[in-house]
């Protein structure tokens, strides 16, 4: 073989392994959001998930109050019982609903197929090797919903109720760094 046929099949490598990494990005991103979650590594969260852009995709999901039109306030002369009502209602406003969605076990459970607080403990890892192969076979696996090179839709499906899926988006930032945008939640949970 030639010097230079050697010179064109590593390049050829170097373009397919440089191409399947890009492809793969998002999911290792994913992985890697699953797995921080999961030990509770709260570092790794804040480097893969843009937590002010996810809280607006939520908050705008979770507010019930958003489309509809809120209702006049209460006048003295027509509702005199409704302005001290008011009067002597709490000011602070509610817990926002986004708030338990966004901390770890929140996303933990999220990246699993269950909503916050309704996911089972997770399991401990297996301590032998078939153990570990039947963990990995055992699933929900996540799927890949909609793929560009600038931004990708991971599904994860419920365990219980394979119609709800929850809905990841991650966005690319630079060539290998992908971060989670947004998060879209099946509809009986808005």
């Amino acid at each position: 073989m030639t010097l230079q046929k050697r010179i064109w099949d590593l390049l050829v490598l170097a373009i397919f392994i440089f191409a399947a990494a890009f492809a793969t990005a998002p999911w290792f991103a994913f992985r890697a959001l699953k797995a921080a979650a999961q030990y509770e590594d709260v570092q790794a969260l804040g480097e893969l998930v843009d937590f002010p852009v996810v809280r607006r995709s939520l908050t705008g999901q979770l507010d019930e109050e958003a489309p509809a039109a809120k209702p006049e306030a209460p006048s003295l002369w027509t509702n005199p019982m409704g302005v001290f009502k008011r009067a002597i209602e709490p000011i602070a406003p509610p817990e926002p609903k986004v708030d338990r969605y966004l901390t770890v076990q929140g996303l933990s459970a999220l990246t699993r197929g269950y909503a916050p607080g309704a996911a089972p403990p997770p399991t401990a890892r297996p301590e032998t090797v078939l153990g570990r192969m039947q963990a990995v076979v055992r699933g929900p696996y996540p799927t890949i919903a909609y793929w560009d090179p600038n931004r990708v839709r991971i599904a994860v499906r419920r365990p219980g109720d394979k119609a709800k899926a929850t809905i990841f988006t991650f966005q690319r930032r630079e060539l290998f760094v992908w971060k989670l945008v947004h998060i879209r939640l099946p509809a009986d949970e808005r």
